[in-house]
């Protein structure tokens, strides 16, 4: 959703939910003063976003090479009993071409976590680019993941997206090998401060991104993300 709403503004923005969106509803975007809108439905805030012309300015505290980010794939603890498994970024229960499967995992000896992403034609824009909103969420839960598991939240313990910082420099080629990479920043009560980083097959930083996640009880069951 980030990435949808991102695209109503202009250069990097940053994007605050109020509220878990609803899935699969028409919500309203309306102007909230120069630089912003607001998203609603049925008259409830659900989210808030403005440009931010510097941007997001996390460090990326390191490098990793493709054949790390292929080792790491898919070995986050997490994945052995996802909260979310129908997540649109990182659910194991998504196939290629319904989900974008970015399954990241520590990359040995370091404070990163890393997956390996190759665009399907599914995300593409009809000209050869991934599509901005997806972009967008390839940043999403690599942070959040790595953000979880450096701070060992536990397993009744699970988090949410609470705000996102990102404007894509540049964007992939359909069918290209990237990688994408998450780190811990911080923790504050609840909030949790992660950074996320796109890269290109030739290792280009063409995107990053920060982001607030917000730790809640872990749901019954595996519903409330996509």
């Amino acid at each position: 959703m980030c990435g949808l709403v991102a695209g109503c503004l202009d250069g990097p923005v940053r994007v605050t939910l109020r509220r878990p969106p609803p899935l699969a509803t028409p919500m309203t975007v309306e102007p909230a003063g120069e630089g912003s809108v607001h998203v609603l439905h049925g008259g409830a805030l659900v989210a808030e976003a403005a440009s931010v012309p510097d941007g997001p300015a996390p460090r990326i505290p390191g490098t990793v090479s493709m054949a790390e980010a292929r080792a790491a794939e898919g070995r986050a603890r997490y994945f052995q009993d996802p909260a979310y498994p129908a997540c649109f970024v990182c659910g194991t229960d998504r196939r290629p071409g319904d989900g974008l499967r970015i399954l990241p995992g520590p990359v040995t000896g370091g404070v990163l976590w890393a997956a390996p992403w190759t665009p399907d034609a599914s995300t593409g824009d009809g000209s050869g680019s991934v599509r901005p909103e997806i972009a967008w969420a390839a940043l999403d839960c690599p942070s959040g993941i790595a953000a979880a598991e450096a701070d060992d939240i536990g397993p009744d313990t699970a988090i949410l997206l609470g705000r996102m910082t990102a404007g894509p420099a540049a964007l992939p080629t359909v069918g290209d090998e990237c990688q994408v990479i998450g780190w811990p920043i911080g923790r504050d009560g609840r909030k949790l401060t992660a950074g996320s980083a796109l890269l290109g097959s030739d290792g280009e930083v063409l995107a990053v991104a920060e982001t607030v996640w917000i730790t809640v009880p872990r749901p019954v069951t595996g519903e409330g993300a996509s």
